[in-house]
């Protein structure tokens, strides 16, 4: 039995087993990410509100640079959809992967490992990775920590210029 499988198992015994059990989530199928919009140049991965923030650097890479990206929401992260991923890395060449979390141990350098060992005689550019700052940040200064699209625009331009 795989993770996936286990966790809908636990789910369904949980709301057998206890009437006042509550649920709160999307429809989300566990290790299985959703394409978000597809394109030919661009690998973007990312979870949570970083997908806002992905869609808008989508269309601004599509406007200023007539650059097409391939947004991919993981939606789950244990597991996380490594075929889709590499499917789309297999296909662009190039992998963008933007979360809040620091650079160093974020979730962002599994990712980057596994495309890294999955893709690599597919890849046209080093993997970009834009993540939150490597220091401790006071909640007033959140804007300036977590990826913007300024920030993850640049790293396309890296991505497709290299």
């Amino acid at each position: 039995m795989n993770l996936c499988n286990a966790m809908n198992n636990a789910m369904d015994i949980a709301l057998e087993t206890d009437p006042n059990t509550v649920i709160f989530g999307e429809d989300v199928a566990f290790g299985a990410g959703k394409l978000d919009n597809g394109g030919t140049d661009v690998t973007m991965v990312a979870w949570g509100t970083q997908v806002h923030v992905l869609r808008e650097v989508a269309r601004l890479a599509q406007e200023k640079l007539n650059v097409s990206c391939e947004l991919i929401d993981l939606q789950t992260l244990m597991p996380w959809d490594i075929e889709t991923v590499a499917e789309s890395v297999c296909k662009t060449g190039r992998l963008l992967v933007a979360h809040e979390a620091p650079h160093t141990s974020g979730f962002g350098a599994e990712i980057a490992a596994t495309v890294q060992r999955e893709c690599f005689l597919n890849l046209e550019a080093p993997i970009e990775r834009v993540c939150g700052h490597d220091t401790p940040f006071p909640h007033v200064f959140e804007p300036f920590y977590n990826p913007d699209k300024w920030r993850c625009l640049e790293a396309v331009k890296r991505l497709v210029n290299f």
